[in-house]
């Protein structure tokens, strides 16, 4: 009967070992998915469209960019506001004065849309690059995603490829490479000089890769005002 109980005990202690090491692997799994919930809420979800402007091109040459026109607030980093979601809509949805409705954030259903302005308070004539580029895509969604730059009144929209037939879009020009969607360069950008910008970003409804696809996914953008452009090894 000793014998019994002792086996018996032994059991139950092996058993508790065995619940005890199955507690511990449960609570590492749990804590890695927190955890890695927390990075990826970071990573896709606390970011916003960001402009940022070139160390050198603000204090070697007075370069300055902010998006109110009457205070003229310079700042080395501008921030759209964010847009919880995004559906696709058709770029004829876009409101035909979106260029000159507001300045700084004017988001609206389903598109982003900021305005803002860059200005030569140096002495002398710089050249200088913008470029948009693409940090985080998740399930293909950048397929269907439109840019369109007003840059001095003139627009532009840029998009990828079509995945089927490798042409340009209809009435778009091509995104510059699988990292940047967007790269050209500003030249003889005189002293008093003030170039207005606005960027509208959205998901083209009518693009054949907009498809069920893409339902879920994510896309992350920023754009960068630099005085010389270096090619990206992303």
């Amino acid at each position: 009967m000793a014998k019994e109980v002792v086996i018996k005990a032994d059991k139950i202690k092996k058993r508790n070992k065995r619940y005890s090491k199955t507690k511990i692997i449960l609570s590492a799994i749990l804590l890695f998915f927190i955890f890695s919930f927390i990075i990826l809420s970071i990573i896709y979800k606390g970011g916003k469209f960001t402009i940022t402007l070139d160390q050198r091109l603000a204090t070697d040459n007075h370069i300055v960019i902010y998006e109110d026109s009457i205070a003229k607030d310079g700042k080395r980093k501008l921030a759209a506001r964010d847009l919880e979601f995004m559906d696709n809509i058709s770029v004829n949805w876009i409101p035909a004065n979106i260029d000159t409705e507001a300045e700084g954030s004017h988001n609206g259903e389903n598109y982003i849309a900021y305005t803002f302005y860059i200005e030569n308070k140096g002495e002398e004539t710089v050249n200088y690059w913008y470029t948009i580029l693409m940090d985080d895509v998740i399930k293909n969604v950048d397929e269907a995603a439109r840019v369109m730059i007003y840059f001095n009144g003139q627009k532009t929209i840029y998009a990828k490829q079509n995945a089927y037939t490798n042409e340009p879009e209809n009435e778009t020009i091509p995104f510059y490479s699988e990292k940047e969607a967007v790269l050209e360069q500003r030249k003889d950008f005189a002293p008093g000089n003030i170039d207005k910008f606005t960027i509208v970003i959205w998901l083209e409804g009518d693009d054949p890769d907009c498809t069920d696809n893409i339902l879920g996914g994510e896309i992350k953008m920023h754009m960068e005002i630099r005085e010389e452009y270096k090619e990206s090894n992303e």
